[in-house]
């Protein structure tokens, strides 16, 4: 691999994602930055000032041809971005949610599809060993199963602009929402049928048909039921903020979280600290059989090095030709479900799918 040519690689958008890829791209000598685009010129990190900044990704496009567009704006423009990228030739890594309506990442799955090119979306915690061991001891499991999901972010300053910004086009259970149902979906693999949401809006400093909290409900061809709740802002309280947990009839296995861990701290986010496996099994006596697991997840990666892995994956996908069918069927169901909740939301009914 290291004597093949580096992949060129133009980013859109440098937020925290975009600038954590970008820095992905110059650390790694597969790749080759040959620009930013970005319509202000933000601080960036060192590495990444040398880089010339583009204020238009279409002109960028067209000017650098690239080999490779990394596309981590608002998601109201994810979709059109990846099909410009996929029609001049590009492959496409896309952050997440792929895009703001079912019909749009499908578009972009077709548009890869007839460009014959990659398409990666950035479910970060598809990357994350402990993550995998969670899912992994889940299924040892056996369905049916509850899953039971957080992650409320109590922000305020940068932070809470950041979600102000975010909001103009996706609620927080759709934007975080579609890493952990793609988790869901990991490990019962059975197809979700109904979904149900409720949301409320807890702040005058966005609009009217908008809401910062919100909670949706997912139920399962296998009898899986499952709930995930976000909230973002000033309001938002730091108590149980964070819950990962997986419960069947043979035990649950959870992320035990550090409890001076602060919502708004994105490291917070991805690492588990502790993941504990309780076994269901009872003796004679109706007394458990083994006491709880707490397998200690030591030396995990952080947010930067999570963000290295995603794009040497991309980088395997491109070299290696790897079959990326599921990542990105997986990458619109889970999508399908968080936007159907959002339906719930607004109209009050559940959805079948």
């Amino acid at each position: 691999m290291s004597q093949e040519k580096p992949i060129r690689v133009l980013v859109a958008g440098l937020g925290n994602m975009g600038r954590s890829h970008a820095l992905a791209y110059h650390n790694d000598p597969g790749f080759e930055i040959v620009g930013l685009v970005n319509r202000s010129t933000p601080a960036l990190e060192p590495e990444l000032q040398g880089y010339t900044i583009h204020p238009d990704f279409a002109t960028a496009l067209a000017e650098l041809k690239p080999d490779l567009c990394s596309i981590n704006t608002y998601s109201d423009s994810h979709a059109d971005y990846a099909v410009a990228a996929f029609e001049a030739g590009c492959h496409v890594f896309v952050e997440k949610p792929l895009a703001t309506t079912v019909a749009d990442a499908e578009r972009v799955v077709a548009a890869a599809e007839k460009a014959g090119r990659k398409l990666v979306i950035g479910y970060i915690l598809r990357h994350h060993p402990s993550w995998t061991k969670l899912i992994e001891e889940a299924r040892k499991l056996g369905p049916p199963y509850v899953f039971r999901m957080n992650l409320n972010q109590q922000s305020s300053g940068p932070t809470w602009a950041t979600h102000k910004s975010l909001m103009r086009t996706t609620s927080p259970i759709v934007d975080c929402g579609v890493h952990y149902v793609d988790v869901m979906c990991q490990i019962t693999d059975a197809r979700a049928v109904e979904v149900r949401g409720m949301g409320l809006r807890l702040s005058d400093e966005i609009a009217a048909d908008m809401y910062n909290y919100g909670q949706l409900q997912v139920l399962f061809e296998d009898g899986s039921v499952g709930w995930y709740e976000a909230g973002w802002g000033p309001m938002i309280s730091e108590t149980a903020f964070f819950v990962k947990d997986v419960m069947s009839p043979k035990g649950a296995v959870s992320i035990v979280m550090d409890p001076n861990a602060k919502s708004d701290d994105i490291d917070t986010h991805t690492k588990t600290s502790v993941i504990r496996l309780h076994t269901a099994e009872t003796g004679p006596d109706g007394k458990f059989i083994r006491p709880d697991q707490d397998m200690q997840m030591t030396g995990e990666p952080g947010h930067q090095a999570l963000c290295d892995l995603e794009q040497a994956f991309m980088l395997r996908a491109i070299r290696e030709d790897l079959n990326l069918d599921r990542h990105m069927a997986d990458a619109v169901a889970s999508l399908r479900i968080c936007l159907a909740a959002d339906e719930s939301v607004r109209t009050g009914q559940p959805v079948r799918l």
